[in-house]
């Protein structure tokens, strides 16, 4: 049973509230209902939350009905992101994540609550370097319990993770149009605004991936050097993430009294029971979950663009240590224009 016991709190006087929903693993597939509708030639992504996406999901009331893993009842969103692989004996082997976790943080600045059918992505699929991301997205790569690093070529830690915990995270636009669901992030561009969005913008609580992948058991030692791995859209700085809303309304207005900054608040909403369904893939006679599958399929379809990528090397084993430090984050937070 999902039970509240955190009184919400409403202080004038208090901001930056957050909330945390924890969403468990559905499927990854070669589709993107925001990017490419209704086409089965997308890179492949990896899902998370609800799994009633298929290729032409878009709005929140198709989610409604689906089974979601986010430990909020209330929450039937879905995220997504492109598939992480791992170069083992040659083959890619997709590594899902540990844990994956939506923060919405900055709630005590929000305006407005999420809107009923708002969707959005963050990030730079195409990008190849740190000067092609967006600092404002806030991406960065590092290995957990990590010794410092430095970037590879590629963007990703260039030694470490042998205790297998390679981490991301990724912010989402924290400003939207409430009639057209237009959206984008609050910065010092809009310090004429009292809110610090484009006009015509309202202030949304900000979405963050934080996710923690689990690379112990096709890289049990680590590597040294540059790092055995690709995502489906490319190299480290490619990463990106989308989101569908698919919080109750109800749920999403009472998401906007947690305005604590020091400790989670729990979201209400009129579901007070997980379900207890398990995830399928909704459209298993479409697309696939097959890499080399993926890439002919793109290849088929003038509207997709390939990830010209060579695969990167087998890992070199890192050094083995008598004891791992206790560094938290290693991996240096900057590499993706991060302030």
């Amino acid at each position: 049973m999902f039970i509240s016991t955190l009184v919400l709190l409403a202080t004038a006087g208090s901001v930056q509230g957050y909330t945390i929903v924890n969403s468990g693993y559905v499927m990854h597939k070669n589709i993107d209902s925001i990017v490419l509708p209704g086409k089965y030639t997308s890179h492949m992504h990896s899902f998370f939350g609800n799994d009633a996406v298929t290729a032409n999901t878009t709005t929140t009331e198709e989610l409604l009905g689906g089974c979601s893993t986010n430990d909020n009842p209330n929450d039937l969103s879905v995220y997504w992101h492109p598939t992480l692989y791992a170069n083992s004996g040659g083959s890619l082997v997709p590594i899902e994540a540990r844990y994956f976790k939506a923060y919405y943080n900055n709630i005590g600045d929000a305006e407005i609550p999420f809107p009923t059918d708002f969707k959005a992505v963050t990030g730079n699929a195409k990008a190849t370097s740190a000067e092609e991301v967006n600092e404002l997205i806030n991406m960065s790569w590092w290995c957990e319990y990590g010794p410092e690093t430095t970037p590879d070529s590629n963007g990703w830690p260039n030694a470490g993770c042998e205790l297998g915990r390679l981490q991301t995270q990724i912010l989402f636009p924290d400003c939207v149009n409430p009639e057209t669901l237009e959206y984008d992030y609050s910065s010092r561009a809009w310090l004429a605004n009292p809110n610090r969005c484009p006009d015509g913008m309202k202030r949304i609580p900000q979405l963050r991936f934080s996710i923690r992948f689990d690379t112990s058991e096709v890289l049990p030692n680590g590597w040294s050097g540059e790092a055995p791995l690709q995502l489906a859209s490319g190299n480290s700085y490619s990463f990106h993430a989308d989101f569908i809303n698919g919080w109750l309304p109800e749920a999403a207005e009472n998401m906007m009294l947690a305005t604590d900054k020091r400790e989670f608040q729990v979201v209400t909403g009129p579901r007070t029971e997980l379900p207890s369904c398990t995830p399928v893939d909704v459209d298993p006679g479409h697309g696939t979950s097959d890499y080399e599958e993926s890439l002919a399929m793109m290849a088929e379809d003038s509207d997709s663009e390939p990830v010209a990528y060579e695969p990167q090397p087998e890992a070199t084993e890192a050094p083995q240590k008598a004891e791992c430090p206790r560094r938290k984050r290693g991996h240096a937070r900057r590499q993706a224009g991060q302030t």
